[in-house]
């Protein structure tokens, strides 16, 4: 074979070895890293849940996920080992900027109101179309200048 021919072969299975070469290499770090996880040690898991280790069996990991609740993951789900310092700081939202504003749980914040009322609500809140041409005043004359009764162009 000509070795102009042979060149896109030569370049294209070197390629292929090197990307081989780069996953297997992930994958060892990702199988090492998961050796790692001993009870106590908090992880972060591949879908983004932050928990503490319970237990440890051949493929899969007890974790703590909140105060008593507990939950049987596998072992391929541990996205991160975390150390104890990193773990705390982001369970405890140490991580969040101090001028983010807290979103409350009502729509209290809205209307100013502390505390708002269903009665409250209904008391600021008039969602009515009131007429001003169809309520006459004292006079006998609407606001738009026409005396009750009286028809006018529009």
């Amino acid at each position: 074979m000509d070795p102009v021919t042979l060149l896109p072969i030569i370049v294209l299975v070197g390629a292929m070895f090197l990307l081989t070469r780069s996953a297997k290499k992930k994958q060892q770090q990702a199988a090492q890293m998961r050796d790692q996880v001993q009870p106590g040690t908090g992880i972060r898991t591949i879908g983004g849940m932050y928990a503490i280790v319970k237990e440890v069996h051949e493929d899969t990991v007890l974790l703590e996920v909140a105060d008593g609740v507990h939950a049987v993951y596998a072992k391929n789900a541990v996205g991160a080992v975390l150390d104890d310092e990193e773990y705390q700081r982001i369970v405890s939202g140490g991580d969040r900027a101090i001028d983010t504003p807290v979103v409350p749980d009502d729509a209290s914040s809205l209307t100013g109101d502390p505390v708002a009322t269903d009665a409250d609500a209904e008391k600021k809140l008039d969602l009515g179309k009131k007429s001003e041409a169809a309520e006459p005043d004292a006079g006998g004359e609407s606001t738009d200048g026409r005396t009750e009764g009286e028809a006018g162009e529009k």
